[in-house]
């Protein structure tokens, strides 16, 4: 009895003392715990002061010339030679020809026709001496100053009824209008620069045997273009046409006053734009040039402009109130490729004027010394 009371002391013994190493071993295999320090983020900002922000639209488009006519031949001969040569860069002042079609053989029977008037006159001028004395004389001026190589001038008014039936009677004025309609015909053989401008396309060259209604090239003004931009439709209350615009080309290099001509009275259903045709002159200028315009608009009281790319979602930004970044909700009135105009920032406020990375509302952050930090106004 006594030896089982041992034994089972002695093993009460052990597993206290196997119980007391484990708990040793477990305690001394913990690792040291260190406290991590937190970190803070230095951003940099801008005090806020709201002002008065001009809203500048922007719009792209390609330049064409504000007057443009294709050149179709009316008559039909043979294309002459000119001064100029009928190709395309060729540059022709206002008035100066620009086609010459053989005409010889309708020139020919112009003057015939014209003869005819002359001896219908000349055959009516006994009669008129007796039965209309008060006529003769301006018909004997007019047959003194006709001339068969010049354009027949205007028959003179008869003095009464008497004398209108006995003219026409005489087919003098059937002649008369034959002859006017022939030299209208006749001046199709000669086409004129109609204004100051430049050949962009020529379709047939001297000798070329040219047909009624055949196209014969395109002709274009010099230094007076059109740009042709859409523009958003909330914009259209401020487009207004004798507006400023200030063009400028692809590398923005150069810079062009322009004036706002038109603005199409229609609204693009798909696109919700609205076509505005900007007047521009310029020596440099040239039809197809690409160009971008900047149409003044109206002002946006009480915002400020910031690059986009510190918009969070198109309407929040990140201001720091404290040591702790947060974020602010703002209201959007205009953007552009780069900027936004943004309203709803009370004056002074600390806004983060660059992106910060993996920032986040309640991050802890310090603001840059005093010579990194500005205003942002307008």
């Amino acid at each position: 009895m006594v030896r089982k009371i041992v034994g089972i002391a002695v093993g009460l013994i052990l597993l206290a003392a196997s119980f007391y190493v484990a708990k040793s071993l477990v305690e001394n295999n913990k690792r040291p715990v260190f406290e991590v320090p937190k970190t803070v983020k230095t951003v940099y900002t801008q005090s806020v002061l709201n002002t008065d922000v001009p809203i500048v639209v922007e719009a792209k488009g390609n330049l064409v010339a504000s007057r443009k006519i294709e050149l179709y031949a009316e008559v039909q001969g043979i294309l002459q030679e000119t001064s100029k040569a009928f190709k395309a860069g060729q540059a022709y002042r206002k008035g100066e020809i620009l086609m010459d079609i053989d005409s010889r053989e309708y020139y020919t029977s112009l003057l015939a026709q014209r003869s005819t008037l002359y001896d219908l006159i000349t055959g009516m001028m006994p009669d008129l001496r007796f039965d209309y004395e008060e006529s003769f004389e301006q018909w004997q001026t007019y047959l003194n100053n006709f001339d068969l190589n010049e354009n027949v001038k205007p028959l003179p008014e008869p003095v009464n009824d008497q004398e209108r039936y006995f003219v026409n009677g005489r087919q003098v004025v059937t002649t008369y209008y034959t002859i006017k309609n022939m030299e209208e015909r006749y001046s199709k053989y000669k086409i004129t620069a109609p204004f100051d401008g430049i050949l962009t396309e020529s379709l047939v060259n001297p000798g070329t045997l040219v047909r009624s209604g055949q196209k014969m090239g395109e002709f274009v003004s010099l230094n007076d273009f059109e740009l042709e931009v859409n523009v958003n439709q909330e914009f259209l209350d401020i487009l207004r046409v004798g507006e400023p615009v200030l063009l400028t080309n692809l590398s923005g290099a150069k810079e062009w006053d322009g004036i706002v001509k038109r603005v199409n009275g229609r609204i693009d259903q798909a696109t919700q734009t609205v076509t505005v045709y900007i007047g521009v002159k310029g020596s440099e200028l040239i039809e197809g040039m690409y160009m971008e315009a900047k149409i003044a608009g109206r002002s946006e009281n009480n915002a400020i402009e910031i690059p986009r790319s510190l918009l969070i979602n198109d309407s929040e930004v990140f201001a720091v109130e404290g040591d702790k970044l947060v974020v602010k909700e703002v209201n959007t009135v205009y953007f552009t490729d780069e900027t936004a105009v943004i309203k709803g920032l009370p004056d002074g406020t600390q806004l983060v004027n660059r992106p910060v990375a993996g920032g986040y509302s309640g991050m802890l952050v310090k603001i840059a010394p005093s010579r990194e930090t500005g205003t942002i106004e307008q």
